[in-house]
């Protein structure tokens, strides 16, 4: 970039320090501070610093990263936060009733600014050092801090060398500004910590969501020690292949992303080949990154909020927290028991985009308890004073470490059954009970609650990649599945389902279909292999074994979906059963195997234990020892 080094004397008519500019500020206004790592800090010392001096000053921000020095008890009477987004640093000054917060979509506050709903009378800003042209750039913070400055009366900007130059809309003329305090200060830095194992676990389980040429949304909340839960994801992204982003906010992370590979953009229906984003918190690694690189596309909230925006990017992927999920989908993201501690940001803004693109998805993550374990997340209704943000109407994927949950177009029984599977297991059986009780679940069903304890263990997931690059995801099966099941029972051939059941059943009872799904965890295992879809999954292959604790053997039968056969799936859940078995501490397997069935006769027969096998009456008996 080619700045202006004389800039200051070309523009000395605007030049002045901090504490002269701050003297502009008077009793009553409202200030804009600039949000996140853009915070003008030099800026927010000094109108501190006039606390005696002045009373009644609202400061209207976004969120902060910085220390928000305002915010303190003792300087109650001089100022008062407004804020969209209930950051940390002003939190307990919220709580006290130092500030508020107003809960509005990310989307619309700029809305406020332009209709004079909330007007600004100063606005605090950072921004690059000029160009030769005489224009400046925003850096790391477009967001709201575009419109910000549109209405703000008085624009103060702290013009610091370290702010890195992003494009697009993040680059505005000086003559704009009012004000230019020159500072050289490092920036705020926003450091990601190492995820927690829970949120790594959830990052998994939403990344095999993910198809390759999606685009990426990837919220902005936090949730106490589990950290920004969507961030878990990128290290299960890697190998995917020509993703896109359109996000509010990206972090070093992004970089990991790019440098693997697995962002192109290249796909995008809508600015492709570019990052698009608002806002940037990271560390100087990112900050130098993003400077002067035309990879990045820094639009305002209003462009990248925008619903529809987002709807028109093909498999547009929105992936956000919630603090609390009740079993009805009701999603509660800005409170937590009821006090208040986030905001709504962009998850409403990106669930509508998302949930009208073409093949996407709205994925709201959450970890099932709390970080003690004592409480669960998942609950039979939302505590007292908890914030609906997502309606039961528009929810779609909710995940936790034990697994995902498709709610969209389900009956509320089969949410709440849904919601109990990916629950952690130590609440699953109170849960079931106050569903019975709630009447979110029929009551023929009461006494199946001990189904539900599915095996926690990651050792009961896996996953398989097809030579074309199809990835199956392996795990217990659910009492969720009983509709998938049912789907893949009726859309085998009459060979297969003759090869299976050993005879030529045409239809199935809804006990029969029950008894596939809901099984004793105690004796028995079922591995269902499922392909992620738009509408959640479908199950193409059913591997399954049943103990005989007299002889410690286990029965084994396995089926796979007609159009999935002849690649290899047969013998990858053989060895996957075969491998929990063991670990069970169980001898071997038996099987009855129809001579016809040369398949499955094949994957016994090249399976590497030993193989004994008796043929009768045209059936093969099979004991196979570990």
């Amino acid at each position: 970039m080619d700045y202006d080094v004389n800039w200051r004397n070309n523009y000395k008519e605007m030049v002045s320090t901090a504490k002269r500019a701050v003297k502009q500020i008077r009793s009553g206004q409202r200030v804009f501070i600039g949000t996140g790592c853009g915070e003008p800090t030099e800026l927010v010392s000094a109108m501190t610093k006039r606390a005696g001096e002045l009373a009644d000053v609202e400061i209207i921000q976004l969120f902060t990263k910085g220390s928000a020095p305002y915010a303190q008890q003792k300087f109650a009477n001089s100022f008062r936060i407004n804020a969209f987004f209930i950051g940390q640093k002003v939190r307990d000054a919220i709580r006290k009733g130092v500030g508020s917060y107003t809960p509005v979509l990310l989307s619309n506050v700029p809305n406020l600014f332009n209709s004079g709903q909330i007007p600004i009378d100063v606005a605090l800003i950072q921004v690059t050092r000029p160009n030769a042209a005489g224009k400046v750039s925003l850096g790391v913070s477009v967001d709201i801090v575009r419109s910000a400055i549109d209405n703000a009366s008085l624009i103060v900007a702290q013009v610091n060398p370290n702010m890195p130059w992003t494009g697009s809309d993040s680059v505005i003329d000086i003559h704009d500004l009012d004000i230019l305090v020159p500072v050289d200060v490092p920036l705020l830095e926003h450091i990601l910590p190492e995820p927690h194992e829970v949120s790594r676990k959830i990052g998994k389980n939403v990344a095999a969501l993910v198809p390759d040429g999606a685009t990426l949304q990837m919220g902005m909340g936090r949730l106490q020690e589990y950290g920004r839960i969507p961030y878990a994801v990128v290290e299960f992204l890697k190998n995917k292949k020509n993703l896109g982003i359109h996000t509010e906010m990206i972090t070093d992370n992004i970089i990991e992303l790019i440098e693997s590979g697995a962002v192109t953009g290249s796909r995008k229906s809508r600015d492709r080949g570019k990052i698009v984003t608002s806002l940037c918190m990271g560390t100087k690694k990112l900050y130098d990154y993003i400077d002067d690189n035309p990879l990045f596309c820094f639009r305002p909230t209003e462009y990248v909020n925008d619903s529809i925006v987002i709807s028109e990017q093909t498999k547009m992927i929105a992936i956000n927290m919630a603090q609390e999920v009740d079993l009805t989908g009701q999603v509660s993201s800005d409170s937590i028991e009821g006090i208040l501690y986030s905001g709504i940001g962009g998850l409403v803004d990106f669930n509508r985009g998302a949930a009208r693109s073409k093949q996407g998805k709205t994925i709201i993550c959450i970890p099932s308890t709390n970080p003690e374990g004592t409480k669960s997340n998942i609950l039979s209704g939302l505590k007292s004073g908890a914030g609906v943000v997502i309606t039961r109407g528009t929810v779609h994927y909710i995940a936790t470490e034990y697994g995902v949950a498709y709610l969209y177009g389900k009956s509320i029984q089969e949410r709440a059954i849904a919601l109990i599977s990916i629950a952690h297991p130590a609440f699953r059986e109170q849960l079931f009970n106050e569903a019975v009780q709630a009447h979110y679940i029929h009551p023929e069903l009461a006494g199946f609650e001990d189904k539900f304890i599915v095996s926690a263990d990651d050792s009961m997931r896996t996953s398989m990649l097809l030579n074309d690059g199809t990835q199956i995801n392996f795990r217990s099966i659910l009492p969720t599945d009983e509709p998938l099941m049912r789907e893949l029972v009726y859309t085998l051939s009459k060979e297969t389902v003759y090869y299976r059941f050993m005879n030529h059943q045409a239809n199935f009872t809804h006990r029969q279909i029950q008894d596939f799904v809901y099984i004793d965890h105690r004796k028995d295992v079922a591995i269902v292999g499922v392909v992620p879809e738009a509408h959640g999954e479908d199950i193409v292959a059913v591997g399954r074994y049943y103990l005989d604790t007299e002889t410690n053997r286990a029965e084994i039968a396995f089926v796979v979906h007609d159009k999935w056969q002849n690649k290899s799936l047969g013998s990858f859940l053989f060895k996957f059963l075969a491998d929990i078995a063991k670990r069970n501490g169980i001898t071997g397997f038996t099987a009855e195997v129809l001579r016809e069935n040369q398949r499955m006769q094949t994957i016994f027969n090249h399976s590497g234990h030993k193989v004994t096998t008796c043929l009768e009456e045209g059936v093969y008996s099979y004991v196979i020892d570990f």
